[in-house]
């Protein structure tokens, strides 16, 4: 597998991001993440999704710290600081769940609460249905689990088209346009700091191409095996969703209507909150996450 390593040099001087950068292999492939808190407190896991990577959750990190918890955000495959795969073809979606797991098993999390948003869930809620026993509670945030047996919205088969068809990926302003509270220019610029050359986006540009849309998709079984295990997850699950995201707008109902865990929590739809939600309401979902885990240990 051909790999590509963004210079750490376009890391420098990044806004509100001084975090010492950690590194995992998995099967020959190095994976990025932050680690910050106590070690011997129980992991906050937040997973990004599609074009992002862990500085996503600049503004949820020092509030999460701050209330004691160990805070752990990697950088998926293809992005951030981990390494990427150069061919689009050496990117699946099981491959993505296979270094994870890799990663998740080589730091040995246990008892841990996972906060996920876009390809975050479609990944780490497959973590949490193969192995719940590293789990102790889940927010659902902007996501789902497809399988292709649902209908998709036209707004995810427009950014699909898309993310195809344009010449220039322009990910820094693709973060932009999902947030509905504006990005300035410095922080789109952090967006793109991964991607110095288009060559280093074959991740982001097969990522849509990944999701499940028809019923005899390559992962379709996969992750219906995995709804089959959330429908018997009883730990906690909470969903918090932007009410500006046209893409995962409805996707919250399944949560709550097929995980026992999801009844009676005090589910949340977010005011001003885009598909990003994290840029928009970062500090307020970091208060939900303290309240959310201090209620239910």
């Amino acid at each position: 597998m051909d790999l590509l390593r963004t210079p750490d040099g376009c890391f420098r001087d990044l806004p509100g991001w001084s975090y010492q950068p950690r590194y995992v292999e998995s099967t020959g492939v190095r994976i990025h993440y932050v680690d910050e808190g106590p070690r011997a407190a129980a992991p906050v896991l937040l997973l990004h999704g599609e074009p992002s990577w862990s500085f996503l959750y600049r503004k949820m990190i020092p509030g999460l710290v701050s209330a004691g918890h160990r805070v752990l955000a990697p950088d998926l495959v293809g992005f951030g600081r981990s390494d990427k795969p150069a061919q689009r073809g050496d990117y699946t979606y099981q491959r993505h769940v296979d270094w994870m797991t890799s990663w998740l098993t080589a730091l040995d999390l246990r008892g841990a609460t996972l906060f996920c948003q876009d390809w975050g869930g479609l990944i780490g809620l497959r973590l949490v249905a193969e192995h719940p026993e590293r789990f102790a509670r889940v927010v659902a945030a902007n996501t789902g689990l497809p399988t292709g047996d649902e209908k998709v919205s036209d707004a995810f088969f427009a950014w699909q088209a898309f993310s195809q068809a344009t010449e220039v990926l322009p990910v820094g302003k693709i973060v932009q346009t999902g947030c509905a509270r504006g990005l300035t220019p410095e922080f789109v610029a952090a967006y793109d700091a991964p991607f110095p050359e288009e060559r280093y986006k074959a991740g982001a540009r097969q990522f849509p191409m990944l999701v499940p849309t028809r019923p005899d998709d390559p992962a379709s079984a996969a992750n219906r095996a995995a709804w089959q295990a959330l429908e018997r997850f009883n730990r906690p699950f909470l969903t918090a969703f932007g009410d500006f995201d046209p893409v995962t707008r409805g996707a919250e109902r399944s949560f709550q209507g097929r995980v026992p865990g999801a009844a009676g929590q005090p589910h949340v739809i977010l005011a001003r909150a885009g598909h990003f939600l994290q840029e928009d309401v970062g500090e307020e979902l970091a208060e939900l996450v303290n309240g959310f885990i201090a209620r239910t240990q």
